[in-house]
Parts: C-alpha cells; structure tokens; sequence
C-alpha cells in the first residue's frame, strides 16, 4: 500500500519535469549549441565556427566593460540591500504601533515589476523635466545630467536596485530575529554583554542561516539585472552601463549576432553559478549549530 502510495505521489512530479525540460533544460543546450555558430537570429542558415565566438568575447572590451558592470551591480546591491534590510530588521522586531505599516511601505517596492520601477526612476533623474533637475533649477543651481554620466549612472541603478528589493532582505533576517531565543540575550545581559557585544556574538552568528540566504538572493538579483538597466539607460551612453544580461540583448536584436549573444548568455550563467556556488560554501562554513 505504501510502494502504490509513494508510485502515485511521483506521477505529479512528471508534468513539472516535463515543464522544466522543455523550458529550462532545452533552451540552455540550444544556447550551447549556438554559442559556437554565427547564427544571425533571423537567418533559416547557420555555420559552425567553433570558439570563435568565445575567443571574441574575451578580447572584447564592451564585454568587459559589463562584466565590470555586473560585479558592480551584484556586489554593491548586495551590500546596501543586506545591511539595510538588517537595520530595518532590528528595528521591526521591536514593538511600537503602525509596524504592520511601516513594513509594508519598506516591502511595497518590491511588488513592483523593475521595468515599471526603472521607468518611474527615469522621470525622476532625466535631464528635461526629471524631478531631480527641476529641484535643482529651483535651488538656483545648473541641472545635472546623472543618467548620461556612466558613473552616476551605474550609482543611480545601484541605488534603485537596492531600494526596491531592500524588502525582501527585511523579510528573510525579520523571520531569522524571530527564531533566535530570548534566552540567549538573557544570557548575555547576566554577563555583561553590551548592546554591541549581544549583537556581534549573539544575533549575528545566529542570524548565518538567514544572511546566507538574502545574500544569495540579492547577489544573483545584482548579477542578473536586466529590467532597470533597460529602462533607466539602456546600457548607454555607449556601452558604459551594460550589464552582461543586457549586452545579450543588444547584441541579439541590435547587432543581430546570435550565435555571439548565446556565448556571452553561456559565460554570464557560469559566472553567476560559480560566484553563488563559492559564496554559499562560505556561509555554510560560518554557521553554528544551535
């Protein structure tokens, strides 16, 4: 009765299977087999040149410019997105009224698609009419043009990057304060311990679980970033704010090169395999047992 039990459960595993080959396993192995052509992305004809494409990649400089660009994106998203949520955290785990609220405002964002949050930024901080310039005329002072400078630029979709999922970031570390014991402070306090001796020693060892969590989340967010680039700056001026994923784009549809676009989508998805791979076997070493 239980091998008849255990056969059924397994039948409902087969549609997802399904889903996830024909979806997910089939396109990967189709870029693969593309990332070695010339393919155009319109032609019915292809040809086989071998590592060319990837020996192209490696030698071009707007490629490097957004694998800069990612590392940024990634990195520095991360960080913001870590230590704010955790502040937020901390302050959300204490009682005070309207904390339903204040947590939704914070989590808000983040129900918002990033192609409709990047156009929403756009109007704040483009050149004519951007809410920002406008503050700045009324100050007296020159407008500023911060989405065609490529260092504001990157600043500007690193900070709207992380304010938006800021939120998801709060949720994971609230649900981790939640689970660490009040006895373990209580132990603390007996012995002296400060308020930032309880949070160093205590809160975050006990907190590893859910850092490691948000920090992949986030980091594999940052590397991936698509929407926002596209929207805020289209990766320009130039190719001075691409990221890897929008590269992708631009060279597909705007340089119709295909098989190229396909070698640069195969490295940007090792690169965030291996960069996630490498920092979850860190966090796993830094966990405690409890």
């Amino acid at each position: 009765m239980k091998v008849r039990k255990k056969s059924v459960i397994n039948l409902f595993y087969i549609p997802a299977i399904i889903l996830f080959l024909v979806f997910v396993i089939y396109p990967f192995l189709q870029g693969i087999r593309l990332s070695f052509t010339n393919w155009n992305g319109y032609s019915q004809t292809m040809k086989y040149v071998g590592l060319k494409n990837y020996i192209r990649l490696f030698q071009d400089a707007n490629v490097k410019t957004a694998l800069v660009n990612t590392l940024i994106y990634g990195v520095m998203s991360t960080i913001i997105q870590n230590v704010l949520g955790l502040g937020y955290a901390l302050f959300l785990n204490t009682k005070f009224k309207c904390r339903s609220v204040v947590r939704t405002i914070i989590y808000m964002p983040v129900m918002i698609a990033p192609l409709i949050m990047g156009y929403i930024m756009y109007f704040f901080f483009q050149y004519d009419g951007g809410a920002v310039n406008d503050v700045l005329m009324a100050l007296g002072m020159q407008p500023a043009g911060l989405l065609v400078n490529s260092k504001a630029a990157i600043a500007i979709i690193v900070m709207v990057n992380s304010i938006q999922f800021v939120g998801v970031a709060m949720v994971i570390y609230l649900a981790g304060l939640q689970n660490v014991s009040a006895m373990y402070y209580e132990a603390a306090m007996i012995d002296g311990a400060t308020f930032w001796e309880r949070f160093r020693h205590v809160t975050l060892p006990l907190l590893m679980p859910a850092i490691s969590s948000s920090t992949i989340l986030n980091l594999i967010g940052g590397l991936k970033l698509f929407d926002l680039v596209m929207a805020l700056t289209s990766g320009g001026p130039g190719f001075s704010t691409h990221s890897l994923s929008t590269l992708v784009t631009n060279q597909y549809f705007s340089a119709q090169s295909a098989g190229y676009a396909s070698a640069i989508g195969i490295v940007s998805f090792l690169l965030i395999m291996v960069i996630s791979n490498v920092v979850m076997g860190y966090f796993d070493r830094k966990e405690v047992d409890v």
